[in-house]
């Protein structure tokens, strides 16, 4: 490890010839500036890992070179030195950023105490300092939403026309699609970034915690309230709320959520007093609240005013093309977080990555990632690593599989003329459907059109119209 190096500033030939000597003792590395503009430029040049000096010197003094520096950011320990102990220069020596201000003729011995500490004080800011790098680096990285899928795009897309805008935003999207990760998005982009963030979990708080956890309560409004406390809109006043799993609310929370929308006011549990709030409210569901409302589980008034803008996250099996880039983000992740070696995955292990289903989204396939960096042995994460649950890998939807089937043939049509595409496509659909089910019946056409829940007569009519053959099949 090569010595540490300190600058001393002073024009006084007697003092740097002491401390030179001393400092060698000591098995530092000596720089010497006689005037304040060498002692500028050696900081500068050299890097002194601590300087001593003189507050009066010809060039620049002390007190000037101490204002540069912090003009420029350089943050080394810097000990003012002074034959003229006065308040004043004291106290502006500090107000600049010395680390300490000695006066002379001083003892060597308080001025290796004064060296050791300043040195001990700069590695422990230098610790915090790349501490709050890397926590600013790692909460940069995570509110980063990761794909490059043309469903994903046009989730940015919404994201850069919302954000600005103080209008309330409807998240929409399984469990684990990323909706709070979208909603914190939304927050940092938009005019309140610089407020607080405060995200709640409908569907984790109990029903008769909930109405407390969200308007907070006064003192003696329940058992065991001995003093009142803030619920997460009085926590969220001045920027945004992100109300998660909001068709979870009970009936009546609804209504008094309702009145925070219009109103932008509320009462505490237990409160007398109105208290007014300027938030931003966030809202996410997995449920369809256009059916809840329909059936009269969610009020439409709130429905309508949480609906500012709605944004769809789609789910993971819809966009299996950001599979590689989120397997890179979580494998580097970790692997920073974890130490070690660099780890990737085999091909088996991408390939089944690819054709696993994904119930559990974005989400699922961290945890499965974090368990297999952390139980593999080796630098290559095998397919058994993985631990993918079985009979769900390349298991596709009817869905998916009908989807897959027709899309080649609706992209080679174009928007030029009548293309009349349900009309064309439907018999296809429909004639293997009722052919099966006549094959499963033997050609029983009372319980064919039973399995298929239709009137024996609009069966007969099907058969006819998509000329399905009943020779080989015996009633």
């Amino acid at each position: 490890m090569s010595a540490r190096k300190i600058l001393v500033a002073d024009d006084d030939e007697s003092i740097v010839w002491v401390l030179e000597r001393f400092l060698s003792e000591k098995r530092f590395e000596t720089l010497v500036a006689r005037d304040g503009r060498e002692a500028d430029s050696l900081i500068g040049s050299a890097g002194p890992d601590l300087a001593l000096i003189d507050i009066n010197m010809p060039g620049r003094d002390g007190l000037e070179i101490l204002k540069g520096l912090k003009g420029r950011g350089v943050n080394i320990p810097v000990v003012i030195m002074t034959a003229e102990s006065t308040m004043n220069n004291a106290v502006e020596a500090m107000k600049l950023g010395a680390f300490d201000y000695i006066a002379k003729p001083f003892d060597l011995a308080e001025i290796e105490i004064i060296i050791d500490r300043a040195l001990e004080d700069a590695s422990i800011r230098k610790k915090l300092s790349d501490l709050s790098d890397r926590l600013r680096e790692k909460t940069a990285v995570e509110t980063t939403f990761i794909g490059k899928s043309k469903a994903v795009q046009n989730v940015f897309k919404t994201l850069g026309k919302v954000a600005p805008h103080d209008v309330t935003v409807l998240i929409l999207g399984e469990s684990g699609t990323g909706k709070e990760l979208l909603a914190r998005l939304i927050h940092m982009n938009s005019p309140r970034s610089q407020g607080p963030f405060v995200a709640v979990n409908s569907a984790a708080v109990p029903r008769e915690l909930m109405e407390s956890e969200l308007f907070g309560f006064d003192k003696g409004a329940f058992t065991g309230a001995t003093e009142g406390r803030k619920g997460k809109f009085e926590l969220a006043d001045g920027g945004s709320i992100f109300l998660d799993e909001v068709g979870d609310m009970s009936s009546d929370l609804q209504a008094r959520l309702l009145r925070v929308v219009q109103e932008k006011e509320f009462y505490r549990v237990g409160g007398k007093d109105s208290i007014r709030v300027d938030v931003r409210i966030i809202a996410a569901t997995n449920q369809d609240l256009e059916k809840a409302v329909a059936e009269k589980r969610f009020r439409e008034d709130l429905f309508f005013r949480l609906n500012g803008v709605t944004v769809t996250i789609p789910p993971l099996r819809e966009r299996k093309g950001d599979i590689p880039l989120l397997t890179e983000y979580f494998l580097d992740k970790f692997n920073l977080e974890f130490g070690g070696a660099p780890r990737s995955l085999s091909p088996k292990a991408v390939e089944a990555l690819r054709g696993y289903q994904w119930p559990g989204n974005v989400r699922e396939l961290e945890n499965i990632l974090r368990k297999a960096l952390i139980l593999s042995p080796g630098a290559i994460i095998s397919l058994e690593d993985l631990d993918l649950p079985q009979g769900r890998q390349k298991r596709e939807s009817l869905e998916d599989l009908i989807a897959a089937r027709l899309k080649p043939f609706i992209d080679r049509t174009d928007n030029k003329g009548k293309q009349e595409l349900y009309d064309f496509i439907m018999p296809f659909m429909e004639r293997p459907l009722i052919r099966l089910v006549l094959e499963k019946t033997r050609g029983n056409q009372v319980q064919a059109a039973e399995l298929l829940g239709l009137n024996r007569n609009t069966l007969r009519k099907k058969i006819e119209e998509l000329k399905i053959s009943l020779d080989k099949m015996k009633e």
